[in-house]
């Protein structure tokens, strides 16, 4: 079956674009995406020759590793509308989840520089934007080994305070502390987004964001966490000893969006799960006839394809709302949308699974993996209890 896009809406640059990274994420992303899930130990996806390197460096030469950040710094920001970011970051989703939190984590600390008129964090943005090998990449440094969902659902509570500490002395800020493992990218990034304590008896609220290239002396990583699913997204601790960082490159960031990139990016998964197990029901042979002819299986069909699609419309809705109006975006819509998207991926994975039987449980089929990536969905980017604990006082 061929995925009907009902949005009527859509401009021809806007399909235009879509069918581009389809094709990117169909020919490039899954196939790389597979390879690397496949490889035996987390060291091996981040080794030299690996194809993590040809799928980063293939990303960037579409320019996308930019979409966040101003023409001006050498970014493509203002040639896409929210509709096309959408589009984009779903189709992503749809080829690897894994990969496509690569490109994410990797982008995030040079549009947030990208705010800031320091000379230098400006230099490390156009820098980043002119690399298409994939020489600079960048990591979200925020979850903490003892602070997690603390993030999410605290506020000034003394003791949930962050484990790395800034200390100002003269012109710079002396760092001390270790983000935890789940750090994405945290053992390849040259950068690095840190969300760093300066005031313990304020807990969670006061806390700054510095940007910084990560060879300064005192960093040390930890090794590639071995995970169930997104093997493809390395992930790994960063630990700062006395590590000292111009005080200018403390910024101000705004709050990121990245429950509603979770519900697009998840609902593109759970279309993924979803067409994968479609397509099989048209092929494999149960008495006599394709199971799709089953009555039960075209039930649960049915009931998997009105997931998709509610999960989708949240998604698409919530982005839509939320770009137009940055000031005052919606986060019930968008933790709500991120909890269906994320909930609905994991929910048609399992469904699929069941329609593949026994040969959904091998790797032979793509199913097996899409269902491990999913079930990431519903504690990354914040654990859906928490976050809706979060937006429940936001109603």
């Amino acid at each position: 079956m061929e995925y009907k896009e009902i949005d009527i809406n859509l401009t021809s640059e806007q399909k235009a674009l879509g069918d581009m990274v389809r094709r990117f994420g169909a020919e490039v992303m899954r196939p790389i995406g597979i390879e690397l899930d496949q490889l035996p130990r987390p060291e091996d996806v981040i080794a030299d020759g690996s194809p993590l390197w040809e799928a980063i460096k293939k990303y960037r030469e579409l320019g996308l590793h930019t979409m966040a950040i101003p023409k001006a710094l050498g970014g493509m920001k203002e040639d896409l509308d929210a509709m096309s970011i959408f589009l984009i970051w779903e189709e992503l989703g749809y080829a690897d989840i894994g990969l496509t939190n690569c490109f994410y984590a990797g982008s995030i600390p040079f549009y947030i520089a990208a705010l800031s008129s320091n000379p230098e964090l400006q230099k490390m943005v156009r820098d980043y934007c002119e690399d298409l090998e994939g020489n600079i990449i960048g990591c979200w440094a925020i979850t903490e080994p003892d602070h997690g969902s603390d993030w999410v659902i605290t506020d000034g509570v003394p003791r949930y305070s962050p484990s790395v500490r800034g200390i100002l002395k003269g012109d710079e800020y002396i760092i001390n502390g270790a983000k935890s493992e789940w750090v994405s990218n945290g053992t390849i990034a040259t950068h690095a987004m840190i969300h760093i304590c300066l005031d313990p008896s304020k807990g969670m609220e006061e806390h700054g964001v510095m940007i910084t290239s990560l060879d300064r002396a005192g960093i040390s990583r930890g090794k590639p966490l071995n995970k169930m699913g997104q093997r493809s997204l390395n992930q790994g601790s960063i630990i700062f000893e006395d590590v000292h960082i111009p005080k200018d490159f403390m910024i101000q960031a705004p709050r990121l969006d990245t429950a509603v990139r979770s519900a697009t990016v998840f609902g593109g998964v759970a279309k993924a799960a979803f067409d994968e197990a479609l397509r099989y029901s048209k092929v494999r042979i149960q008495g006599g006839v394709p199971i799709f002819e089953h009555k039960n299986v075209k039930m649960r069909l049915i009931g998997m394809f009105k997931m998709v699609e509610a999960a989708r419309a949240s998604a698409r809705r919530i982005a839509m709302y939320n770009a137009a109006n940055p000031l005052s975006p919606s986060i019930p819509h968008g933790v709500a949308a991120k909890c269906l998207s994320s909930e609905t991926a994991s929910a048609v994975a399992n469904e699929a699974i069941q329609i593949f039987g026994a040969y959904g449980l091998t790797k032979e089929y793509v199913i097996e993996k899409l269902y491990r990536d999913a079930r990431a969905g519903m504690i990354e980017g914040g654990s859906n209890d928490a976050l809706s604990l979060r937006a429940a006082s936001f109603l």
